[in-house]
Formats: C-alpha cells, sequence, structure tokens
C-alpha cells in the first residue's frame, strides 16, 4: 500500500489539523522494555536526512516508520525502540525538521519532514535557541525528541509573530506563550 502524505498545511483548517494529529498510531514504545541494547548504524543529518550505513535512506515510508519509534533519553542520546531492542541512533542537531507552519484559529500548527502534525502548547513546546546570527527555534515532538525549524518556516512563525505581537518576539498557542528570542 503506498504511502500518501496529509493535505498541505495551509489548506487545512484547525479542526483537520486536528484529525490529522489524532490520526497518526503511534507505536507503544513507553511501554516496552528491550532487553538488547546495540548500535543503529544509523544517523539524521542536520538537514533531516536520515542515512543507514553511511547511505541516505530513501524510502519517506521507511523514515516515517523508523520516527515512530525515536525517543531520547535524558542525556541527549537518541534510540530506535521495539519490543526486543533498544538501538542508538546518531542525531546531528535535531530528530525532526519543521517545514511548514500556520495559524489557526489561534493556535500554530507545523509539518514536519515525516509528514507529522505538531500543534505548539504545553505538551509541544517551543524553544529558541542560538544567537542573533544564527537562531534556531525548536519544537518539541515527542519523547524528549525535537524538530528545529528549517529557514522558510522559521520565517512564517517571525511573521506570525509580528503579526501577534509586534516587536516582542513572542507567540502564542494553546494558551502556552513562547518567546522567539534565544536566553542562552
Amino acid at each position: 500500500m503506498p504511502y500518501e502524505p496529509p493535505p498541505y498545511l495551509a489548506e487545512l483548517t484547525l479542526a483537520q489539523i486536528a484529525e490529522q494529529v489524532a490520526a497518526r498510531k503511534l507505536p507503544p514504545v513507553e511501554g516496552w522494555a528491550p532487553q538488547q541494547i546495540g548500535e543503529s548504524l544509523m544517523r539524521i543529518a542536520a538537514d533531516g536526512t536520515w542515512f543507514h550505513e553511511g547511505d541516505p535512506i530513501r524510502r519517506q515510508a521507511m523514515v516515517r516508520a523508523f520516527s515512530g519509534l525515536l525517543t531520547r533519553d535524558d542525556a541527549g542520546q537518541h534510540w530506535l525502540v521495539t519490543p526486543f531492542e533498544k538501538l542508538s541512533i546518531e542525531v546531528v542537531d535535531a530528530a525532526f525538521i519543521a517545514t511548514d507552519c500556520v495559524m489557526r484559529d489561534g493556535e500554530i500548527a507545523f509539518r514536519l519532514n515525516t509528514d507529522d502534525l505538531v500543534v505548539a502548547g504545553p505538551e509541544h513546546g517551543l524553544r529558541a535557541a542560538g544567537d542573533p546570527e544564527t537562531p534556531a527555534i525548536y519544537l518539541h515532538v515527542r519523547r524528549g525528541c525535537e524538530a528545529r525549524l528549517n529557514r522558510s518556516t522559521y520565517a512564517q512563525l517571525a511573521e506570525i509573530a509580528l503579526e501577534t505581537s509586534g516587536d516582542d518576539w513572542m507567540v502564542t498557542s494553546q494558551g502556552a506563550i513562547f518567546s522567539l528570542i534565544s536566553t542562552d
């Protein structure tokens, strides 16, 4: 069965975005206790490209499947978790890339490079990092993993901030307020 990506984010209402988010069934990784720990020989580059043994994984459906098994522990190590194995995976910057965003009915939704849709809010916070010369915004996705906003998505979010808060560089979604200025 071929993979069909969800419709363009700009074409969806907030209710349709919520339906898409609810429709994504993720494996119950949190309930698994694999006994075998090892290396996956996989890497996620800073641009979001997934590699296995040095070669890019070209099948988007495969990347999407692997991304559903991804976790990050308190020490910052990323893992691919199955019921039988827990395999480390090298992540250069962030596990995901946010490739699009839109504001609908006061909520900010993001599309990731895995076609996941995430609505920013208390459980999916935005974090500003970097410096004025190289700013970076990260979105908490799930299980400790984050998405870095690509350049165009950063510009979209900056436009939302200017429209809603002026020069304060703040955005609000699901009642949570996020600064787009790093305090690091």
